[in-house]
């Protein structure tokens, strides 16, 4: 075999034997395109070549040669100087990102990838293999959210520890997040109000187990009435505002918004980084620039068309329902109890006692009682003021008992005089 076929690629020597018997006729230039997946055109182009300048004209021209768009040595050491520098935690792809960014120097992800792994700057982790099944997504934006908080250190200790209470579409994967000082009642709440007040109320939210969200209690008395399961707040606002709870049973159930928590503790750690954020005001005023960038890279369009987000219901006071909410009874002495609290019903009737009220305590420890839809006027108050009160009304009592007039009849008034057993009976 000749020297200039030695250099060719194993591809170029399986074509070689096909391009021949096309020259020689012995099968048709349609045939061997078939036969070697070339269009003609290609064959005939390779066919000229070869009777121009034999076999050697099949290898490709750039063989050998490096290319015009190489990366040169310096630049790669000034590249890898950077990255130890400013983004040592960074993957490929985010790396790449942020040098085009915020350094104007524009590198593949691949090529990038291969200087840090040569490098010893970033490892390639072993990904591990799907074990649950595969849920289709909801086909309509809107259909159901899934909803979760990430507990992260995410200022690396320029700051204090934070929640990010997030939010993702599982038809559009558009994300809406927060952070928060903890995952509880409160901060589930005020995401959510803050979600449905820009974007709608969802038609179902997807959420875990945690205590905030799914209660292991027994149903009380208003909700066997009901026929209602036992609620936490939170899930009694998502029924009065129209939106369907469904909890998971496992963190991979719920796989749409873990992948986004990942995501976001290797990215979103390090722009707040990059930002100097140490606050959580100021975290979550970055996100309202950062979410939007974000949405439009990893979001996409659902498989069908139409928004499922519900507008807010008209009349609705979103601090009664976004709030502490449970029912007390008032006692014969008109007094409410609320979490160790009482409080006193002022200017109270008769009818009210042993009736059912509403209590509302809102985040900012407001404290508001209603009475079939009317607020009662409620001072709060302590024992020893219920007992001052009670002294002081037994004393008027006592009061009045002493004051009262008595009218004694005189001997001769009528009634004296009438005795059933003297027969003064009259009988129609």
């Amino acid at each position: 075999m000749r020297k200039d076929i030695i250099t060719m690629s194993k591809r170029e020597l399986a074509r070689l034997p096909v391009i021949h018997k096309a020259m020689e006729k012995m099968i048709t230039q349609v045939k061997a395109a078939e036969m070697i997946a070339l269009s003609e055109r290609q064959v005939r182009r390779l066919i000229r070549k070869i009777e121009h300048g034999g076999d050697q004209a099949i290898i490709h021209q750039n063989r050998g040669k490096p290319s015009p768009v190489k990366l040169s040595e310096e630049k790669a050491r000034a590249i890898i100087s950077i990255i130890k520098k400013k983004y040592h935690d960074f993957g490929p792809t985010f790396a790449a990102e942020k040098l085009w960014e915020r350094e104007n120097i524009k590198i593949g992800r691949e090529k990038l990838r291969q200087l840090m792994t040569a490098g010893n700057i970033w490892h390639p982790g072993k990904k591990k293999g799907a074990i649950h099944q595969w849920r289709e997504r909801k086909h309509h934006y809107g259909e159901m959210v899934q909803m979760d908080g990430s507990d992260h250190d995410w200022l690396e200790d320029r700051g204090p520890r934070m929640d990010l209470i997030g939010y993702i579409d599982d038809a559009t994967n558009f994300v809406y997040a927060r952070f928060y000082k903890s995952e509880g009642t409160f901060s589930a709440m005020d995401s959510f109000r803050r979600y449905s007040c820009k974007y709608g109320v969802p038609a179902s939210l997807y959420v875990d187990r945690h205590s905030a969200y799914k209660t292991t209690r027994q149903p009380n008395l208003d909700e066997e009435l009901k026929g209602e399961y036992a609620k936490t707040q939170f899930s009694r606002a998502l029924s009065e505002v129209g939106t369907k709870a469904i909890f998971a049973h496992s963190p991979q159930a719920k796989g749409r918004i873990e992948r986004t928590f990942g995501t976001f503790q290797d990215r979103l750690v390090k722009e707040l980084r990059l930002a100097g954020i140490s606050t959580i005001n100021t975290a979550n005023t970055f996100l309202e620039s950062y979410l939007p960038k974000y949405n439009a890279s990893f979001s996409r369009p659902p498989l069908k068309k139409g928004n499922l987000h519900n507008p807010l219901p008209k009349g609705i006071n979103l601090n009664e329902v976004f709030c502490l909410k449970e029912y007390r009874t008032i006692g014969n002495d008109f007094t409410l109890h609320w979490k160790t609290r009482i409080f006193s019903v002022r200017n109270p009737s008769i009818t009210m006692k042993k009736q059912r009220v509403c209590i509302m305590e809102s985040f900012e420890g407001k404290i508001k009682a209603k009475l079939k839809r009317k607020t009662l006027p409620i001072t709060e108050v302590t024992r020893k003021d219920i007992q001052a009160i009670a002294k002081d009304q037994k004393a008027v009592q006592q009061l009045i008992k002493k004051e009262r007039v008595y009218f004694k009849p005189p001997i001769n008034h009528p009634w004296r005089a009438f005795n059933p057993y003297k027969g003064n009976l009259v009988y129609a």
